[in-house]
C-alpha cells in the first residue's frame, strides 16, 4: 500500500443546522417545528466542520474524512431510505475528487436543519469540505492508537404517571390528529422497559488518536453541549466526537435537558438511559483523552 501524509484544516459551516430544542413561551420544548411563540434556543450549536485529507507522495487524493454536528435527516425524495444530506455530499464529492470520503456524524442529539433545502444542506457541505481542503496543511503523524473500552450505564427509573403526562401534555399541543397515536406508541413503550429499569447495561467508548488530532466515539445522539464539553477539556487542540459510534443506546441529553423536558428526554425506546448517562460518557472519554496525552508509546488497552 502507497505512503499516506496527513493534511488537516479546522473549517466551519454555520448555517447547515441549530439548535433544535426551543422554549416556547407556555413553557412547552418544541422540537424541529415551526413556531412564532418562541422564547430561546436551550442549547448551542457546533459549527466546526474539520476535515482531514490523505494524499500519497506525489500528492494524490487517497481519502477524506469530514465531521459536522447536525441531524443526519434529509433526503431528495421523500419516503426513500437515504445516507442524509451528509452522505449524499459524501458521494458526490468522492466522484468529483476521487479517493474516498467519509463523514463522521458529529454531537447532534439536540441539532437540527430547521430550514434548507436537502440540495441546498448539500451543497454548502461540499462548499465548506472544498474550502477546508483548499488550506489544508500538512501535520506529522507520530502516533497512530485506538482505545475502545466498555462503558457501563443502567436503565432509568421512572414514574409512569409523569412520564404520561409529558407525552400528553405536549401531543394535545403540537400533535393534531396524530396526538393519540403518538401517545399510545410511548406507552407501549414504556411498558417494553419498566421491567428493566434499574438494569445495567454495557456499551462502547472509543478515542482514536491520527497525529495530535483525536476523534472520541460515543454510542448515541449525542447532545451537542455534552460534545463541546468533550472539546473544551480535552488535552488536545484538536478533538472531535464522532457520534453513533460502535453501539445505539439512545438519545443521551444533559442533566439541563432532563430538567427542561421534552421529547428527548421522554422515556422510551429512543431514550432510556440515567439522566446524568452523558455526563459520565464525557468524564470517562476526557479520562481516556489525558490519558493518551501522557503516554508517549502506545498505551494499554
Amino acid at each position: 500500500m502507497a505512503d499516506s501524509r496527513l493534511y488537516f484544516r479546522l473549517g466551519e459551516e454555520t448555517t447547515v443546522g441549530q439548535n433544535s430544542r426551543r422554549l416556547l413561551a407556555d413553557g412547552t420544548i418544541t422540537w424541529a417545528r415551526p413556531h412564532t411563540n418562541i422564547v430561546h434556543e436551550t442549547g448551542p450549536f457546533d459549527p466546526d466542520l474539520p476535515v482531514l485529507a490523505f494524499r500519497d507522495p506525489v500528492g494524490q487524493l487517497q481519502a477524506v474524512i469530514f465531521n459536522h454536528s447536525t441531524h443526519t435527516i434529509g433526503t431528495r425524495q421523500p419516503g426513500k431510505r437515504s445516507p442524509s444530506f451528509y452522505g449524499l455530499a459524501a458521494q458526490e464529492l468522492e466522484a468529483d475528487l476521487g479517493g474516498t470520503v467519509c463523514f463522521l456524524e458529529g454531537a447532534s442529539g439536540s441539532t437540527h436543519n430547521l430550514s434548507l433545502s436537502t440540495d441546498e444542506m448539500i451543497q454548502r457541505i461540499k462548499t465548506a469540505v472544498r474550502v477546508a481542503l483548499a488550506f489544508a496543511e500538512p501535520r506529522p503523524v507520530t502516533r497512530l492508537v485506538a482505545i475502545k473500552r466498555p462503558f457501563k450505564f443502567r436503565v432509568r427509573m421512572f414514574d409512569e404517571a409523569r412520564e404520561d403526562e409529558a407525552v400528553r401534555s405536549y401531543c394535545r399541543k403540537a400533535m393534531g390528529t396524530y396526538a393519540d397515536r403518538c401517545i399510545e406508541v410511548f406507552r407501549l413503550q414504556r411498558e417494553k422497559l419498566a421491567p428493566h429499569q434499574g438494569e445495567e447495561r454495557q456499551t462502547w467508548l472509543q478515542v482514536m488518536l491520527i497525529g495530535d488530532i483525536a476523534m472520541v466515539g460515543v454510542p448515541a445522539e449525542f447532545f451537542t453541549r455534552l460534545g463541546r464539553d468533550i472539546k473544551e477539556r480535552s488535552p488536545f487542540r484538536h478533538t472531535f466526537v464522532a457520534e453513533l459510534a460502535n453501539d445505539w443506546i439512545g438519545y443521551l441529553p444533559d442533566l439541563e435537558a432532563h430538567r427542561l423536558g421534552g421529547y428527548q428526554t421522554w422515556t422510551g425506546l429512543h431514550s432510556y438511559a440515567q439522566p446524568g448517562t452523558g455526563e459520565r460518557i464525557v468524564d470517562e472519554a476526557v479520562k481516556i483523552l489525558n490519558e493518551l496525552a501522557r503516554t508517549n508509546g502506545n498505551p494499554a488497552f
